[in-house]
């Protein structure tokens, strides 16, 4: 398992139970009100990867789901993206390799924007004055330079389902009442920003965390995760 799926891990263990969309002015950088609707705005292939849970509460990569998350929240993405107002292209999934590395520096930024931004009082940065004041440098001018556009749009998700094994070891616990919580079936985290290209700046910023949602079911069930994941983003101006 790679140092993201590691990190994935740590942040849902720190984050077990709680269920956060947020939504207030946190979200977007000092001085931001909204994409210019004339803006040409990319939208990068996600970064999705999807877990089973052992019977001992391990978490296991699982292609097939990850292959048919993938796709159910691409079809989400490209529709929700009209209902966005944004002048919006999809960059292909051929393209996922060429830009693998500015994918993982968002996973990266968005961590620190969730541990130090939205994190506890002793977590947040004095530096940044409460404020989403973070960048993802000028590495990013590769995607405006590939696709002419603005803006980007980054999106990272992790989803865990119990397995048959966990399940029923959740049952054994209920029934046996050891006297500890009983052990959850899953959890859902997920990232998303809205960067601007010739200065990596992060615009907006959107995160979701809960025990519950689902990608790998249905196009429907991507949506649901879409929706709540973007409710914050600001419309197009």
């Amino acid at each position: 398992m790679g140092k993201t799926s590691s990190a994935w891990i740590a942040a849902s263990i720190w984050f077990a139970g709680i269920g956060i969309a947020s939504a207030d002015d946190s979200n977007v950088a000092p001085g931001f009100s909204g994409v210019p609707k004339d803006a040409k705005v990319a939208i990068m292939p996600s970064d999705i990867e999807i877990f089973s849970i052992s019977g001992g509460g391990l978490l296991e990569p699982r292609a097939d789901w990850t292959e048919a998350a993938t796709r159910n929240f691409r079809g989400a993405l490209q529709k929700r993206k009209g209902t966005l107002g944004l002048n919006a292209i999809e960059v292909s999934e051929r393209d996922a390799d060429e830009f693998a590395e500015l994918n993982s520096l968002h996973a990266a930024v968005a961590r620190s924007i969730e541990m130090h931004h939205f994190g506890s009082g002793a977590m947040q940065l004095p530096t940044k004055a409460g404020k989403l004041d973070w960048s993802m440098g000028e590495s990013t001018r590769a995607v405006k330079k590939a696709t002419g556009a603005d803006y980007a749009i980054f999106s990272w998700v992790r989803d865990s389902h119990a397995s048959d094994e966990r399940k029923a070891a959740m049952v054994a616990i209920a029934v046996l009442s050891l006297g500890r919580a009983i052990p959850r079936g899953g959890f859902q985290t997920a990232y998303a920003s809205l960067v601007e290209l010739d200065t990596g700046r992060v615009l907006w910023f959107g995160r979701l965390r809960r025990d519950s949602g689902s990608l790998k079911e249905s196009e429907e069930d991507a949506r649901e995760t879409l929706d709540t994941l973007f409710k914050t983003f600001p419309p197009a101006k």
